[in-house]
């Protein structure tokens, strides 16, 4: 099996790999453009961004790369409309959106002919995405980092959304090597998302000691937590996380500071300030969100050598795999 280019709508590229758009500023130009340049899709997170920021990353990335660029917003932020409309003005590539449904989203981006992709985590968000006009969906399963949608395995609700689907489906949460891309693209999968491994990349904007915290992480160093957006997310446990974990973590002292960046926010701890000051190398007083397999990782790279590293790696499992066929 040789990988097909990915196809969404108008677009088309060479490479069925999206790049996941995290936030809160590791997904910055650089990073997707470095993705894009190698004929995959790279995404710019803007969730915790304000709208200038955004567009002047918009237009770094697509001076930096003439390939496929797009942005990854969550619902939950409280400029998400703000955000996804000057992007559109931009002429984004595509825009990804998580962590909520915005019906009305769709429309905007439709009427502008880019192509829009809801993250899903269940069979019923992924038919009503379709219904409401998405282009693809991403789906994510338990193992992703960040905001979670579900606490079940990407394989296990995998299969019966493409099925059920007759857009294309993107798979991600724990797509770290090349049989876990080889694994989604023979279940039906038209593409991957992969985040984590990216996160780990030389082009990625987190600090440096916020990257060692990723190679030194072990399996049970990665916890659940109750993030204010009201869902559960994966990170990397620090002294903040512990608090988090004991109900200790300490709230906002003057909510006159506070920039209203969610629409809805239990002020349970400031979210927005704990992933930039992690972004920002203090790891102790931080929040570092990760995948499930972190502790796979065991080096920073380029971007280029993680792509020329996970397409070997398919082309080793594929050619293993074709070898045991025909010896049966």
């Amino acid at each position: 099996m040789s990988l097909i280019p990915l196809r969404i709508g108008k677009l088309e590229v060479p490479l069925p790999i999206i790049q996941g758009g995290m936030a809160v500023r590791i997904s910055l130009s650089p990073l997707a453009a470095a993705v894009a340049n190698e004929g995959g899709i790279g995404l710019i997170g803007v969730s915790g961004m304000d709208v200038q920021e955004m567009v002047e990353e918009i237009r770094k990335a697509k001076w930096l790369s003439r390939g496929v660029i797009g942005i990854n917003v969550m619902v939950a932020v409280s400029q998400f409309s703000e955000l996804v409309k000057a992007a559109i003005r931009e002429k984004i590539d595509l825009i990804v959106a998580g962590a909520g449904f915005s019906r009305e989203a769709f429309g905007w981006a439709k009427e502008a002919g880019i192509p829009f992709i809801p993250i899903v985590s269940s069979l019923k968000a992924a038919l009503l995405a379709e219904r409401c006009g998405a282009d693809a969906v991403i789906v994510e399963g338990k193992e992703a980092g960040g905001h979670l949608g579900t606490e079940k395995s990407l394989f296990s609700i995998l299969p019966d959304i493409i099925k059920a689907l007759k857009i294309p489906v993107i798979a991600a949460g724990g797509i770290l090597k090349g049989k876990d891309i080889w694994r989604a693209l023979s279940a039906g999968a038209k593409g991957v998302q992969i985040g984590t491994r990216f996160a780990a990349s030389f082009e990625s904007s987190a600090h440096k000691t916020w990257k060692e915290t990723y190679l030194k992480a072990r399996p049970e160093d990665i916890v659940l937590i109750n993030s204010p957006v009201g869902m559960i997310g994966r990170a990397i446990r620090t002294l903040f996380v512990e608090e988090i974990l004991k109900g200790k973590a300490p709230k906002p002292i003057n909510y006159k500071r506070c920039v209203k960046c969610l629409k809805y926010c239990q002020k349970d701890y400031c979210i927005i300030d704990a992933l930039t000051l992690a972004q920002q190398g203090d790891i102790e007083r931080g929040l570092v969100f990760s995948g499930e397999r972190v502790g796979e990782i065991n080096e920073i790279l380029p971007v280029k050598k993680i792509i020329k590293n996970l397409l070997a790696e398919v082309k080793i499992y594929q050619s293993g795999v074709n070898e045991v066929c025909q010896e049966g």
